[in-house]
């Protein structure tokens, strides 16, 4: 018996129908929910002087925030950022020392309520920073990261 070629075209367009049936059964089942992203990032300025702590802007909605700190001291300060208020859920987070005339930065994503940004010792007043009502999403805002 004389045996025919296998046509190369033949056997890779069946290796293709193979490969594309077994892709199709790997989806999920499971639906997708779209939350909507977090508000945007702002960024909030603060400058630590020698008589106190200065913060730009002092009212913000909740959300997340990017503290960005400048030491105008001729000494090494370290800043920190705490819910002043009683009976709500402890927060506190806090820089690394900032060298004389240094700068630092801080992400936090703030709830509701007040908060006290103030550096160690008690010879520089501390800011308050009001956070109010939540920004709205991002959802819809494009190139974000």
């Amino acid at each position: 018996m004389r045996r025919r070629p296998i046509n190369i075209l033949r056997l890779a367009a069946l290796g293709a129908c193979a490969a594309a049936l077994g892709a199709a059964g790997c989806g999920s089942s499971t639906s997708y929910k779209n939350d909507p992203r977090p508000p945007s990032p702002i960024v909030v300025s603060a400058s630590i002087g020698k008589s106190g702590v200065s913060v730009s802007p002092a009212k913000i909605g909740a959300g997340p925030i990017s503290l960005l700190v400048v030491n105008q001291t001729d000494t090494s300060q370290r800043v920190t950022l705490e819910r002043t208020e009683v009976d709500k859920t402890a927060f506190q987070q806090q820089t690394s020392p900032i060298n004389p005339h240094g700068t630092a930065s801080l992400k936090a994503d703030l709830d509701e309520g007040t908060y006290t940004v103030k550096v160690d010792g008690g010879a520089i007043k501390a800011a308050k920073v009001e956070v109010g009502a939540a920004r709205p999403s991002a959802q819809n805002d494009l190139l974000q990261p």
